[in-house]
């Protein structure tokens, strides 16, 4: 999602990375730049994790969850779509060659930040990570779109009963499919499925008690991925 100047005004910029809607430098939709030189420098890792995803992952590298797990990487951009997100996924997640892939993404599909998408065109691109990733040998762990109640950059979208129905998509569809879902809302979402207060300075990015919170449900996930054949 974009970050606004009300967020920037109210989280450290160094955490919460700031990116313009729409695309890069150069007609660059993708933001392919973004990661290019990052991914050449990388060194080949059998237990590489990679995390795909949009500001909220983006903002989750940065803290010490990354840092304590040096096979964990990053690969989040704000503002992205799970559109964006596929059309990027063999740059930043196959060639990287990782043993598991965690895909968080549908936040800015649910904010219209590429214009208007329905569900099913929102399942299908996760499906389509999915299946690439697997087609090539990558474990999976999908993610629940995180809670919001509303985005500041594109007010009135009320989102909450898209998230349910999408979130419950996503679970069967990660039971069918035999991988790994982990599902964020125990520790995020408030009993009317916004974010809880005291998890975000905006009611859509966690700050870092959440993502502090988060981290054993990931560690978890990650782990059975791993075991699973």
């Amino acid at each position: 999602m974009f970050l606004g100047s009300a967020w920037a005004a109210e989280t450290d910029p160094a955490r919460y990375p700031l990116a313009p809607p729409g695309q890069g430098e150069n007609g660059d939709w993708a933001f392919f730049g973004r990661y290019r030189e990052a991914n050449a420098a990388l060194k080949p890792l059998a237990s590489r994790v990679v995390f795909m995803g949009d500001s909220i992952t983006e903002a989750w590298a940065r803290e010490p969850l990354f840092a304590e797990h040096p096979n964990f990487v990053g690969r989040g951009l704000s503002g992205q779509t799970t559109l964006q997100m596929l059309v990027r996924f063999r740059a930043d997640v196959i060639d990287l060659k990782p043993a598991v892939v965690h895909i968080m993404g549908g936040t800015n599909d649910l904010a219209g930040n590429n214009g208007p998408e329905s569900d099913e065109e929102i399942e299908g691109a996760l499906a389509s990570m999915v299946e690439l990733a697997r087609a090539n040998h990558i474990k999976v762990v999908l993610a629940s779109i995180p809670p919001a109640a509303d985005f500041a950059w594109h007010p009135g979208a009320k989102p909450i009963p898209r998230l349910l129905k999408i979130n419950a998509w996503l679970k069967s569809y990660a039971n069918q499919a035999g991988i790994g879902y982990v599902d964020y809302w125990p520790v995020l979402a408030a009993d009317d499925g916004s974010m809880k207060a005291s998890c975000s300075p905006d009611g859509v990015h966690p700050n870092p008690d959440c993502y502090r919170a988060m981290q054993p449900l990931v560690l978890q996930a990650v782990a059975s991925a791993l075991g699973r054949n």
